[in-house]
């Protein structure tokens, strides 16, 4: 089989290392496999990972026409068998050249928490939760199936050496280290990002703790200045933000607790540490057998009361730093489930099997429906280029900035985060 694979950008993030990760998993079961996307920092990955990686053209407009007629082109000139786009952007990439004019077979894996009504109702889905897949099946007329984010459990392993990375960021032995490996993003992420900061800060004054959070994005600047004070307070580094790593499974190993949420968490357990697992809305929970089946359910992920606040997580923080009974227990249960459920070699044979029924029925095009995800795309394209819907986003975006540096959390006056 010749597969193009497209991940929806190729900078820092759990979907794309999935996506790549899944791909090099099906050129080794003996495919042809390339990989296409604009470039950024996973283009050394590919091609670590043995992967013919194409670029795309970086015209930012969704869909873009000019990849629209490039896709078709490599899928012409190389007789691609098979397109696996990620996320809706990238399926329309696909949908509207290659497939609808060339009927090269087309699969879409949609990892956001939302089933987006973009892609059109005959491509083939793959989820990432179990919920979400559910929701999928009353909307889609072709094939959805789910797959939850996978793990390389063997590159991601408990005996990764646990003291690199805290001698290098200088964790002494009697630190309880706190880590952190996130995108430092607005959506999604920065409710999380912010609590995390504020619990320890809870409990600093009692416990030798020290959060370490990994990562870059544009929520940084913004996070460093809340710990700064959070470090001012005590007088000692508590929080510590030093960007972003290509390797970050020593983090993961050197740490006491991990508190994250999607593929983070499982990296996490796959390394044998406790974790708590973080959402959106004040959402957090300690992942253990009692919580097992609702992870499995909605996945890595969860919206909580919208409390304000970080008494919820430091609570739990606190349970596990005064147990660490506890947190042997738990870092043996996650790095079992892991193996069991959400293994990369496991996923690739879901996946692979999920190929060979998608080239055995492919689906029929219907016109209609490609005018209705493009008409939808497109007003979403010029909702984004409103002048006056792009001033309110940047109030908005302004406002959670502000409050993510300082004072109260959430902002009460920010109103939708996009």
């Amino acid at each position: 089989m010749r597969l193009l694979v497209y991940p929806h950008d190729l900078s820092i993030g759990g979907s794309q290392i999935n996506a790549i990760d899944l791909a090099a998993g099906a050129a080794a079961a003996g495919h042809d496999v390339s990989v296409y996307g604009i470039p950024g920092p996973l283009v050394d990955y590919i091609t670590e990972r043995g992967l013919t990686y194409i670029p795309a053209r970086t015209l930012h407009y969704r869909p873009a026409p000019s990849r629209i007629a490039q896709l078709a082109t490599i899928a012409r000139q190389n007789r691609i068998d098979l397109i696996h786009a990620y996320e809706w952007p990238s399926c329309l990439d696909a949908y509207y050249g290659a497939s609808l004019c060339l009927n090269v077979p087309l699969l879409c894996t949609v990892l956001s928490m939302d089933v987006m009504p973009y892609v059109p109702a005959s491509v083939p889905l793959i989820m990432g939760t179990a919920d979400l897949g559910e929701q999928a099946r009353k909307v889609q007329k072709s094939g959805v199936w789910v797959i939850e984010p996978p793990i390389d459990v063997e590159r991601d392993n408990p005996d990764i050496d646990a003291t690199t990375f805290r001698r290098r960021h200088e964790v002494s032995d009697e630190e309880f280290l706190i880590v952190s490996v996130s995108r430092l993003a607005l959506d999604l992420k920065l409710d999380a990002l912010v609590r995390a900061i504020d619990a320890v800060d809870l409990l600093a004054g009692s416990y030798p703790l020290k959060l370490i959070l990994v990562g870059d994005g544009p929520a940084r600047a913004a996070l460093e200045m809340r710990a700064q004070a959070v470090n001012a307070r005590h007088g000692r580094e508590v929080i510590s933000l030093p960007g972003a790593d290509m390797d970050p499974r020593p983090a993961y190993a050197g740490a006491d607790l991990v508190v994250g949420m999607g593929s983070s968490a499982l990296r996490a357990l796959a390394i044998g540490r406790p974790l708590i697992v973080q959402g959106e809305d004040a959402f957090s929970e300690i992942f253990e057998p009692q919580t097992y089946d609702l992870f499995l359910k909605q996945g890595f992920y969860g919206l909580g009361d919208k409390k304000p606040g970080a008494q919820l997580l430091a609570r739990q923080i606190e349970d596990l730093v005064v147990d660490a009974s506890r947190r042997t227990e738990l870092g043996t249960f996650g790095r079992r489930a892991v193996t069991e459920r959400f293994s990369l070699q496991r996923a690739i044979g879901v996946q692979l099997d999920i190929y060979r029924q998608v080239l055995a029925n492919p689906p029929q095009r219907n016109l209609s429906e490609a005018i209705r995800s493009a008409r939808l795309a497109l007003m979403l394209e010029y909702a984004n280029h409103d002048p006056g819907r792009k001033r309110r986003k940047r109030d908005r975006e302004s406002a959670i900035l502000s409050a993510a540096r300082s004072g109260l959390w959430p902002p009460a006056s920010a109103g939708n985060w996009v």
